[in-house]
């Protein structure tokens, strides 16, 4: 019985304790905008509050129409937002977006033929261009999920303090999209591999597959010349002056961990950090294929602790 009631009472001496540091960490999240020539991007900043400068993280997200919390059309896992939620009641401040083209940033892209991904990096350095002008700030990183990745290893090169990637293709995405598509029947195959490869030596396609239209066709294919052409593993060499850490979720069914070896091979100064069950979008899986890809549509699941532990620590250490 005392055994019982001592286990009690650790128990709810735990809890007090965890509630404290939850109550203790107060944050507001605060409407921030970006204006550009071709229009302006909304994005959130999540305060602490302080009165005392902070770091603050600027949050890039992955491909696709994927917003400034991580969801998309067609999936809502919140997985960018509880990031940002969690940095805060540890007193990092943070600032996601939406991507020129993608929900409240839709008027800053005019058409899809009009954006390339050169856009994306320039944007993220005009935010961290924003944030140095900001006396609340002392220190700035970049964190970039996925294809968000790349994109913040080229906006770090210009004025960040340091640089954070969560998923991070270690191969250009041309290698990676004929890695994915590798299982398509062989004739198939054949005309991906010769389109991608066409891509890649910077010209257009002078015949779009009907099959393959989806993929390649004229108003997406600036894009891919101007993203195929960046390789992650020469970026981020680029980066030696700077703290890196490289975090790589050990279910991700998008990245593999051999990505993300191969960018702390090609910076041999990083952090790596290996999260067992963690997948793409920071969920914690133990189960299948299928039980891995039912997260992405589950807001309520929490992201992993371990995540938000070790971007914590890694900046906390900088200072």
């Amino acid at each position: 019985m005392l055994k019982q009631l001592v286990l009690l009472l650790y128990t709810c001496l735990h809890f007090v304790v965890a509630l404290q540091v939850q109550v203790h960490s107060v944050f507001h999240e605060l409407p921030i905008a970006l204006h550009t020539p071709a229009g302006t991007i909304e994005g959130t900043l999540s305060l602490p509050e302080s009165t005392a400068p902070m770091p603050v993280a600027l949050i890039i997200a992955g491909s696709g129409p994927t917003d400034r919390n991580g969801n998309n059309p067609s999936m809502q896992n919140q997985s960018l937002k509880m990031l940002a939620d969690s940095l805060a009641t540890h007193g990092i401040a943070s600032v996601r977006f939406d991507k020129r083209g993608i929900g409240a940033s839709a008027a800053a892209l005019k058409s899809e033929s009009d954006i390339r991904f050169t856009d994306y990096v320039q944007d993220a350095i005009a935010w961290l261009q924003l944030l140095h002008r900001d006396k609340r700030f002392n220190s700035i990183i970049v964190i970039g999920h996925s294809e968000g990745s790349l994109i913040g290893m080229l906006a770090s090169k210009h004025s960040a303090d340091a640089f954070v990637s969560i998923a991070g293709a270690g191969k250009s995405a041309g290698t990676l999209l004929k890695e994915q598509l590798a299982k398509q029947p062989e004739v198939i195959r054949n005309w991906i591999y010769a389109d991608i490869d066409t891509l890649e030596m910077g010209k257009t396609l002078q015949y779009v597959n009907p099959l393959l239209y989806n993929l390649f066709r004229p108003s997406i294919q600036p894009y891919l010349i101007s993203w195929f052409r960046y390789n992650p593993t020469t970026v981020i060499q680029q980066l030696s002056n700077l703290p890196v850490c490289i975090i790589q979720g050990m279910n991700d069914i998008q990245v593999s961990e051999a990505d993300a070896q191969l960018l702390a091979k090609a910076s041999t100064k990083a952090k790596l950090v290996m999260i067992p069950h963690m997948n793409h979008i920071f969920k914690m899986v133990t189960g299948d294929r299928n039980a891995n890809i039912d997260t992405y549509n589950n807001p309520q699941l929490p992201i992993s602790a371990q995540l938000v532990e070790a971007i914590v620590t890694f900046i906390d250490g900088l200072h």
